[in-house]
Order: structure tokens, then sequence, then C-alpha cells
């Protein structure tokens, strides 16, 4: 017997439905997206006011493949559509003649019921595996759920795929089977058609993250300590270099989008990434740059490599990889460390000494005497059987001559204990604090008192529930034209005026 878990509601274009999680009846959890059934009737009056909006809407190829155009073309189709079902039911009442509505839509211009999973906020993951099997989710909270959504064919799969090819000039057929490619809301989707895809047509989707984690709520989650964030603040705003490591899905890139607030908000930053997730404040100098893959032809490839290569003549400050991944890459990166550039990036590894070992040998093989240039090492973790994710290890590299050859060694600053959930200090910094002390001129002293400013400003942040991207950036830009006042405000818990 099904047992309810939670309810919530959801609304895509323009239409309300409930959600329920229930548990009981297997293993997985269900996704149960209640959606009002359709008489015959009303079913064959959708087919043909769709059949007249075709006939009636004029659409540019232009129109169909530009995904700035979707929003205007969504409202070209509502407004005819609301005059075509009222000419033919004038008596309708509102949020029925609004259902209607968008059920078109949905169907005409978008991914039919995907369009709800679409806009659930707290998943992660949807996944069609063919027509043979129901939908399934990630949800953020509950993990992978299956839903009770079908689709109805094979077909219907492999045209969700097409709409989605066509919005960024691609397409995906029996000869180009593969499709990686972004929805209009920026939604990462892949693509594999039937028979490489044995089972059916495949469709995944990874959400983009409609409102991004900041570091307000890794500290109330204690994914990570306010006292390790103050230490990474000051290292960014000394233009320290940092690497971000961990293991698949351990938060690598949410950790890395929590600390860019940091940034000075009069430095240039570009970022390049394979698919855009991070998502920085509107106060920060900033230029996304994201790759590009070939066109049927196999031409029009941009590569990470050339990205990062032609941001070196962009004149950044701060320079921002999504992940390293091989040697070209790195030796570009390293050599950004080396000429004046603050650079950030994600490795994967599931330690400090692990990511000494991921960088050192093949496929990436940086020579170990350039490691030097990294200031800090911050390393996710991600327990499966609770759900946590974790700052596992913060840590710094330490040159050292064995037998006359350049190696680096690592030095734990902080590591998490799993028995008692904390994260506690293992070391002291042997690195970090005379590198600050010797590129800004603090003391000791100095820099012992500024981060516990800063640990206290993180802690009034929390207390003030000042969680959103936007509230923490104009935070970080007073603080930044005006330090003393943001301090004050701290100590005496003021509330802040965004």
């Amino acid at each position: 017997m099904q047992k309810e878990i939670t309810t919530y509601r959801i609304t895509a274009d323009h239409i309300e439905v409930t959600v329920k999680i229930n548990s009981g009846v297997t293993a997985i959890s269900s996704y149960e997206l209640v959606l009002p059934q359709l008489a015959p009737a009303t079913k064959a009056l959708l087919d043909e006011v769709r059949s007249q909006l075709i006939t009636e809407v004029p659409v540019s190829t232009a129109e169909m493949v530009d995904p700035k155009a979707i929003l205007a073309l969504k409202e070209k189709f509502s407004k005819k559509a609301v005059l075509l079902i009222e000419a033919k039911l004038p008596n309708l009442a509102s949020e029925v003649k609004t259902f209607l509505v968008g059920a078109l839509l949905q169907e005409m211009l978008g991914l039919g019921s995907i369009e709800f999973l679409l806009n659930d906020p707290d998943l992660e993951e949807i996944v069609l595996t063919s027509a043979n099997e129901a939908v399934r989710v990630y949800h953020r909270k509950y993990g992978w759920l299956e839903t009770n959504i079908k689709m109805a064919s094979e077909d219907q799969i492999q045209n969700y795929a097409s709409i989605i090819a066509r919005r960024v000039g691609r397409q995906i057929t029996t000869l180009t089977p593969l499709l990686d490619a972004h929805l209009v809301s920026g939604d990462r989707a892949n693509a594999v058609l039937y028979p490489v895809s044995t089972k059916g047509n495949t469709i995944t989707i990874r959400k983009f993250a409609r409102d991004p984690w900041t570091a307000v709520d890794f500290i109330t989650s204690k994914t990570c300590s306010a006292e390790i964030y103050a230490l990474i603040w000051l290292a960014m705003q000394y233009e320290m270099n940092i690497l971000v490591s961990g293991g698949t899905a351990s938060g690598k890139t949410s950790f890395l989008n929590t600390i860019l607030p940091f940034i000075p908000p009069n430095q240039r930053i570009i970022s390049i990434e394979d698919t855009r997730e991070l998502q920085l404040s509107g106060n920060l100098y900033w230029c996304p740059l994201v790759t590009r893959q070939p066109n049927a032809e196999g031409r029009g490839e941009v590569s990470m490599l050339d990205l990062l290569v032609n941001s070196l003549r962009m004149r950044p400050d701060r320079i921002i990889l999504g992940e390293m991944r091989k040697k070209d890459q790195a030796q570009v990166l390293f050599e950004a460390m080396h000429t004046g550039h603050s650079v950030y990036a994600t490795v994967h590894a599931d330690s400090i000494s692990e990511t000494i070992k991921r960088l050192v040998y093949p496929p990436i093989e940086v020579p170990p005497n350039l490691l030097s240039a990294v200031n800090l090492n911050i390393v996710m973790f991600r327990d499966r059987r609770k759900g946590l994710r974790r700052v596992l290890q913060v840590g710094e590299y330490i040159s050292s001559e064995e037998a006359g050859v350049s190696a680096i060694k690592p030095n734990i600053l902080y590591r998490w204990k799993p028995e008692k959930d904390e994260i506690v200090q293992h070391s002291e910094s042997l690195r970090l604090k005379e590198d600050l002390s010797r590129f800004t001129g603090l003391t000791q002293k100095d820099i012992a008192f500024e981060l516990k400013a800063k640990e206290k400003i993180l802690n009034w942040m929390v207390k003030q529930q000042l969680r959103s991207i936007e509230h923490i950036g104009q935070l970080l830009n007073q603080y930044y034209a005006d330090p003393d006042s943001v301090l004050k405000m701290a100590e005496k818990n003021s509330k802040f005026e965004a």
C-alpha cells in the first residue's frame, strides 16, 4: 500500500498542478503528477484548435530555431488560441481556458507533460529511457523517483529530441544519433536514438538551478563552516588560486558557485564551461563562455582549450574553468596562474592527495613544480547513504625535494569528522598565510583580525537569512566599498536593506 510522503504545487505555462511523492510499493518511491483528465470531446476541440493555429499563425524558420524567439512565439500562439477557443466556447470558465491554452502550448512548442517536470525546482534530473518505461526523475530530497508519466511512442521521444536539436541549430537522426544541447531554460539535454540506445530512444535532462545555492545555504546545512568560508573569502579577495575537487555529484560546481561572490566587483571575470552551470550576481563584472559541439559536417567546434587560450586575450583578472580534464587545458591554466591571473577550477578527485596524483599523472600530467601556484584545495564529499554533501578536506600544497626530485605534498588544514558531522581544524597553515602576508603586507595579526571579521559577517548573514545570490552580491559590493560599515552591521545584528 502506498504512503504519501509529501505533496506540493508546481506551475508551468500558467497551469498549476499537484505533485505527490509516495512510498511503499517498491524500493523506488513514486512521483505522481496529478493532471486534469480531458474528455474525448475536449481532446477533439484541442485537435481542431491546433490545426487552425498551424494554419493561421505564421511562423518563420528563424523563429523556430532561435531560442530567444520562443517566448514571443508562445505569446503569439497564446493570444490566437484564446480567440479560437472563445469563438467555439464563449462561456468557458477562465481557469479552464487557461488550462487548455497551456496544454496547447506545451504540445506545440514544448515537451508536453515534461514541461511540468522542468518547472519543478526540486528536480535535478529527468530521464526518458524509452516508451516502454515510466519517466524517472532525481529529486534533490528523495533521490530517484518513478513518475506516472509514460511516452506514447518512440516517435514522440524522437520528436522531443528533434525539437531540442532545432532550438540549437542542430539535428538528431539515424546517421547522427547523439545530441548534446541546451533547452531554452538553460537546462542541459542529452539524447541517444535507437538502436544505439538498445531499449529505445533516450533523453536525459540535467536541470539548471533556478535558485542557486549560496554560502549561507551551505553554512546552514552544515556543508561547510563559516570559519572555512572566511578563509576562502580572504584568499579570493587577495587573488589566490583555488581548486575544488570531489567525486561525481559531490557538489564541486555548486560549491564553486557559492564562493565566487567573494570576488571584488571591480575585477573582470571570465568563466569557461561545457554547460552553463555557474550563476553569478549581477554586481560582478562577468563574461560567461561555453563550448560548442561541431555541426553535422564536423565543423564549427569551439573547445574548452580554444576558449581558455582566447580568454587570456580578454584581459581577465579572474579565470574560472568548469572542469579541468586534459593536459593542454591544464598547461594553459597553470601558465595563466604563473602569469598573474587568479584561477578557479574543479577537478575529479576524492581527496587532496588524489588531486595531486590526478594533476601530476596522465592524462592531465602537470609538472609538479607548477602545482605550487595552487594556494588552496577544497575537497567535496557526498555520503550516498545519508544523502549528505560535505566539505571533506581543505588544504594546501607544500613543495619538497625527494632524492633531488621536486615533489608536492598535501597539508590538510581542515577535515570533516563523520562521527560528529563537523568540520574541524587539522593543522596550521604552512604556506597560505605566509603567501598572503608576503603579497599583501598584512601581518599575521592583521590576517587573524580579517578572518574573525569575515566569519562574524558570514554568521550574521546566516542569522539575517541573506541567502539569495543577488542579496549576497549587494552586501559584498557594499563590503568592498566600505568594509567597516558592514562589520558594524554584523556586530549590531542590524537588518540589511537590499
